[in-house]
């Protein structure tokens, strides 16, 4: 699955604008002035992508912005979908791209202003968002993550989260050689997705008929 990209001016990276300790967290008081800081909430789930030799990235879901884009990927989750699954494309300064499974489940109707349907959450550095072809409602399990602010993507897809830590592996993924098809030379294998559910309860997902 890919995605069509267009040219854009990127914001100021968001990057630069935060003070991030040794372990790439963002601490409560930097997050305040983050983008997707009024997301965060202490009831919303929490995904930990394991990435072999490169570390964990986590990642808080946002129902509130995407209920439906959020319970498909949990399924896949919960399903162990993504176990042994890689990123597959990478382009640095724009994002980097997973989540090919062996088999997938329907699509999923795509959660995104041009698709009548209001989501307010950009493409800072760091957020997920869904991979789809030039369907709106293509998107199954691939999805990918913002490596440097791209509000040229706002509007055409589904994000629905924000990293929280793993800001390095996030970086060290992205910085990786590619081939002409920007493809890593090597793999990069992701070992395991789990979640802590928090108080959230996902809802079965509603597919596209």
């Amino acid at each position: 699955m890919i995605f069509v990209l267009s040219s854009c001016n990127k914001n100021e990276s968001t990057k630069k604008k935060l003070n991030l300790d040794n372990s790439n967290t963002i601490s409560s008081e930097v997050m305040k002035d983050f983008g997707y800081s009024m997301f965060l909430n202490d009831s919303n789930p929490i995904v930990s992508i394991d990435v072999v030799d490169y570390g964990i990235m986590e990642i808080e879901l946002f129902p509130d912005v995407a209920k439906n884009t959020v319970n498909n990927f949990l399924t896949y989750v919960e399903n162990g979908k993504y176990t042994d699954s890689t990123f597959h494309r990478i382009i640095s300064g724009f994002m980097i791209q997973g989540g090919q499974t062996k088999d997938n489940y329907g699509p999923i109707s795509g959660e995104f202003d041009l698709n009548s349907f209001t989501n307010i959450l950009s493409h800072y550095r760091g957020v997920i968002s869904m991979a789809r072809t030039n369907d709106f409602d293509s998107a199954t399990s691939q999805f990918f993550i913002v490596h440097e602010d791209y509000p040229t993507l706002d509007g055409n897809y589904a994000s629905f989260g924000g990293l929280i830590s793993g800001f390095d592996v996030l970086d060290k993924i992205a910085e990786e050689k590619t081939d002409f098809n920007d493809s890593p030379l090597t793999d990069i294998v992701i070992s395991k997705v789990s979640v802590e559910l928090n108080d959230y309860t996902f809802d079965e997902v509603v597919y596209v008929n």
